[in-house]
């Protein structure tokens, strides 16, 4: 039986910290990763955005984030799935902001039951790596099996098409 896919992913576009300097992304990378993943295994592609945008500035999108993060905060999203029961596998694309997902996707995730659920996430990084992001999927979701994550350097995110698909690949059937 083929695996139902669902590809979330969360991206900012406009000011990203990209191989040492701040450049304005028309897309960002974790979009152009989730897309990796749907044209290499199919399935449902979703964009979670934030009722409150996320600052332009880099500068002052980090701090937010970073106080997000102390918090736990998990701030309102403007879209949600009404059920993501036919899903069993759940690609989770996302930028490392402080060592994990971006308070976002937890509010997302959050919403709906994941047991029996697969989860491979995948972040873009300037170099942080995967930082906490499993870990942190692994405590707050203990039904769901959490899979090897896939980092990528995000300014290099566009040179790994073939990565990106094999490593998605490797978790559908």
């Amino acid at each position: 039986m083929a695996s139902k896919i669902l590809t979330v992913y969360y991206s900012r576009k406009g000011q990203n910290y990209w191989n040492g300097s701040i450049v304005d992304l028309e897309k960002g990378n974790a979009e152009t990763a989730a897309e990796f993943i749907q044209k290499a295994v199919g399935g449902a592609l979703f964009e979670i955005d934030t009722t409150t945008p996320y600052p332009a500035e880099y500068k002052d999108c980090c701090a937010q984030a970073q106080k997000e993060r102390q918090v736990k905060a998990r701030p309102e999203i403007k879209n949600r799935l009404d059920s993501i029961d036919e899903f069993d596998v759940i690609f989770v694309v996302f930028p490392c902001w402080f060592g994990t997902l971006p308070m976002c996707l937890f509010t997302f995730l959050d919403q709906y039951d994941l047991s029996g659920k697969k989860i491979a996430p995948l972040c873009s990084h300037e170099g942080s790596g995967m930082g906490n992001s499993e870990r942190d999927l692994r405590e707050n979701y203990p039904n769901a099996t959490v899979v090897e994550g896939l980092p990528v350097r995000g300014s290099q995110t566009s040179e790994n098409e073939i990565k990106i698909a094999e490593w998605a690949k490797r978790f559908v059937q």
